[in-house]
Parts: structure tokens; sequence; C-alpha cells
């Protein structure tokens, strides 16, 4: 968990740096939707085949993963090996964030989670402090690429600390895998997800071939319900689809990330180019956001526990969300630095007041069997949420960023001032006029009226951002209005399981012994009294 939580925030500080080191501000979207759609692909299948062989093997494999993702990460001498090895971290970062929470699952009855659920979210809340911080000082002391590096002692320890003590039970490998309903949920998501970022960019988007994904992608999710009814073991069973509360968990968990992921991708970018920070003091001004993640996600968490309701918590937390995103859209340049982190405090609050207890309500509402499942279910539509956002927000950021860039270019080439056209001259001969190689050193080096120019470009691009996620959040509230009041129960997913299991082999002896004292009939009895009745 400590890894997967890092990882969310410990690269975002350090992409402006990145993408001005590789080239590639218009592709900065694609290191973050390249992990999330890995991330995507991969959930559904440790879901399920945790469910059914044990889940300890399996998360071995995605530490595994994610550091081998890891180390190539670092490597990458080009934005195209940097988004690959992205992809191949992603698929062991699936792994960790399912495999850990249905872990919770298995030994932890839903009533007691919430109190549970607070050393993990404090690890998460430490985690997602940490990561900015850490990814800020690493880029601007040593190098942007042990962004990545740092994850392989972590990873090892976790490795060796899952290997040695993590106790839980191996089941028999089972061959009925739901390879149908895995491939339509994935092609689903991959061509959607890629749809959304080719459009507007690489695409217009009245393309043919851009409809031809999106309806395809469409199609293979409404022919999902239709092929997991037939299948013996689905990737996401129908009775957990149909669920009110895994639909209505799944339309706010996605609606929630899809808002939240501007905010953490691109608050960083915001207060390195307009503001000047550097990458560390970046990661310290959003301490406030995790700060209050961490503090509103365990409170509520502990009251839930203690009270069991929790109904109030899915329509507050995205008001409250709504609430601080709308007062970001109205920064610019100019806003004191404190009112950016008031803000971020704010929307962490709200987040954190709904976001960790989604998961326990799915968990809570279906059976021990299938929880594994339900979990990977619903945070496959979470992940495809992320990459959406990250995706469609993308796009938005570098076309508003590229009109704004040459709109306030073009305004200084009508100058007189020879300082500022010599200035002009030396920017376009170094960069071509383009974002594309523009880093934080760059920008901070620019003189005046050039350098005001860039701020303010970076500024107006990046605060309509947070005001196209204030609906979503809105929308989040309205679906929280739907919820019913459902008791948490206080049994582990375990302890559900063995008493399915004793009571279904009770009722196989019960049915067993019936047949055998039942009068027999037909040709095969034999009518003497001393004889044995034959079958």
């Amino acid at each position: 968990m400590f890894l997967s939580a890092m990882d969310q925030t410990i690269v975002g500080t350090a992409l402006p740096t990145i993408v001005g080191d590789l080239g590639g501000a218009s592709h900065m979207a694609w290191i973050i939707t390249a992990y999330t759609l890995a991330v995507t692909v991969a959930m559904p299948v440790y879901g399920k085949v945790g469910d059914l062989i044990g889940r300890k093997r399996l998360f071995l494999i995605a530490i595994a993963l994610f550091l081998v993702g890891s180390a190539l990460c670092g490597t990458a001498t080009s934005m195209g090996q940097l988004i690959a090895w992205r992809a191949l971290q992603g698929l062991g970062g699936g792994g960790l964030m399912i495999s850990s929470q249905a872990i919770t699952g298995d030994l932890i009855p839903p009533r007691e989670r919430g109190t549970y659920m607070a050393p993990m979210g404090a690890m998460f809340g430490i985690a997602s402090v940490l990561g900015p911080i850490l990814g800020g000082w690493l880029t601007d002391s040593v190098n942007w690429r042990w962004v990545f590096w740092v994850n392989l002692p972590l990873g090892i320890i976790a490795w060796i600390a899952v290997w040695a003590v993590l106790k839980l039970p191996v089941h028999k490998f089972s061959s009925k895998v739901d390879w149908a309903g895995l491939s339509l949920m994935n092609l689903g998501a991959v061509l959607i997800v890629l749809g959304a970022t080719f459009g507007g960019n690489q695409l217009e988007w009245s393309s043919p071939w851009l409809i031809l994904m999106f309806a395809v992608g469409a199609l293979a999710w409404l022919a999902l319900p239709f092929v997991e009814k037939r299948v013996a073991e689905p990737m996401l069973p129908w009775e957990v689809m149909k669920g009110r509360t895994f639909i209505l968990t799944t339309i706010q968990g996605m609606l929630a990330m899809g808002g939240m992921i501007g905010a953490n991708l691109y608050l960083p970018t915001y207060l390195q180019m307009s503001y000047g920070y550097s990458a560390t003091v970046s990661g310290l001004l959003l301490v406030p956001m995790t700060a209050g993640m961490l503090v509103a996600g365990i409170g509520s968490g502990i009251a839930v526990t203690r009270s069991g309701r929790y109904r109030a918590y899915p329509i507050v937390g995205p008001l409250v969300s709504a609430a601080a995103l709308w007062w970001m859209s109205t920064f610019d340049v100019d806003t004191p630095v404190w009112h950016i982190s008031v803000a971020v405090l704010i929307l962490g609050s709200g987040i954190g007041l709904f976001f960790q207890l989604l998961m326990t309500l799915v968990q809570n509402d279906v059976e021990a069997r299938n929880l594994g499942t339900a979990t990977s279910g619903n945070n496959f539509f979470r992940e495809v949420a992320v990459s959406l956002g990250s995706s469609l927000i993308g796009v938005a950021f570098s076309n508003n960023l590229t009109d704004r860039i040459t709109s306030n270019i073009a305004s200084l080439a009508s100058s007189k001032d020879p300082s500022v056209l010599k200035a002009l001259a030396t920017f376009q001969g170094s960069t071509g006029g383009s974002e594309s190689s523009l880093t934080p050193a760059i920008v901070n080096q620019l003189p005046g009226a050039l350098h005001t120019a860039i701020t303010t470009a970076y500024a107006d691009a990046l605060t309509p951002i947070f005001l196209m996620m204030v609906p979503i959040f809105l929308l989040a509230a309205v679906v929280g209005l739907f919820y019913k009041s459902v008791p948490l129960s206080h049994k582990t997913a375990l302890e559900q399981l063995e008493e399915q299991q004793a009571s279904g082999l009770a009722e196989e002896a019960e049915a067993f012994a019936n047949d055998e004292l039942a009068e027999p009939e037909g040709d095969d009895v034999v009518h003497d009294p001393h004889a044995t009745a034959v079958h």
C-alpha cells in the first residue's frame, strides 16, 4: 500500500523537469495514463485469480513487476521508453492496490474495518505527504531518475516481509478463468481511454477512427453482462454488477478519481511554472491536501466503526471538495500562496471524508467468495476514470497552454523594446517557441516581460482545469443521496467462507442421509424384508 500510494504522488513534482529533460510536454499526461491504464488492465486479473488460487503468490508477483518497472523507468532516455516502462510498472501496481485491499477484506470484518483502515489510511497519508516532498527533493538535489529508483529498497523489503510473514490460505488452482469477460473489460477500457487520449490531439474529435474506437469500446462493455451470465467463473459476476451498492460506489468512485486527478497531476506544474517554486517547495505546499485526506479519512473511519452510520459522508465529502475546486479556479499568478494551501486542505478533507469508505461499503455488500472480484471490479472502473481524467485534462491543458503561449509570444513580438525582442529571439532560438522543452529552471531565468508571458500562460491554462472538476464532484454528491443504510458485518470474509463451507457440508450430509433413509421405489428394489435396498 505504501509503495502504491507513494508512486501516485512522487512523480507529480518531478513531471515538469522530466518532460523538459526528455522533450515532451505534449505527452505529459501519457506518463500518468500509461501507468493507470496498465493498472486498470491488471486489476481484474489479480482480483479474480486471487479468489481462485489465493492472494499471496499474486501479491509477490505484483511487487516484483512493480520493482522491475521502477528500475527501468529510471533508465529511460526518451518519452517513449518512459511511457513503456511506466506501463510495466502499472502491471505490478494494479496488484499492489487490489491485493492489499482484498487481503484486508479477508482478514477484517466490515464493521471493524474502519478502525483498521486508520493505520492503513495513516500509511497512505504518510506516503502521500512524503511522495511530493521526496520527489521534489530528489529532482532538485539528485536526479529525477531517483524518483523511480527509490522504490527499489522499499519494494525488496516489502517482498521479503510478505513472503516470510503473511499467512493466507492457498486454494487449488482452477482453470475456469473467464478469458472472454476479461477481454471485453480490457478491450472497452483500452479503446475508450485511448480514444480520449488521442481526441483533440493526434485525431480530431470528428475523426471516423476516433468514433470507431469509442463505439467498439462501448459495445464491449455492453456485451459484458451477457457474457458474464453464462460462464462458470465470471470475471465480474452479474450478481455483483447488478448490486445497488456496487453500482453507486463505482459511479461515485469514478467521479471522485476522475475529478481528483487534475489536482494531483497539475498542481505541482502550476506551482513550479507560475510561481517559480522548486520541486521540493511545491511538494511541501501539497502537504495540506494529503494531511486533510489523512485526518478526515481516519476520523470518518473511526466514526463509522463506532456508530455503524455512514450515509452522510458520501454526500458531504464531494460538496466540500467541489467548493475547494471552485475557489481554486479563481486563482492567478498574484494569488497568495496561503490561499492555495488552505484550498488544497479543504479539497483533501472533502475527499478523505468519503473515499476510503466506498471500498468498505462494496466489500460489505457482496458474498465472501466474491470479495476480491468486487474489489477489483470497483477499482477497475475507478482506474478507467483516472485514465480518462488524466487524458482529457491533459488534452485540455496542452491545447490551452499552446494557445496561451502562442498568443502571449505574438503580443511580445509586436513590442518595440529592443531588450524584449532580443530576449524573445533567444527564447525562440533555444526552444523553438514551444513549451515542450520548458523546465522550471528555464522559465525562472527568462527576463521580465517574457517571464511574465510564460508564467501567465501556465496559470491561465491550468486554472480552468479546476473549474472543469466542480460539476464532477457535484454529481458525485447527488449519487451519494441514493445509498441505503445496510448494517456493516462483524465477520471477516474468511470466517464467512468457513461458515458457508461448513453449511454446505452439513447440507450435503443431510441430503445424503435423507437419501439413504428414503423408501426405495422402482424395479431395482428387492422386496425381501431382510434384504438391503439396492438403488
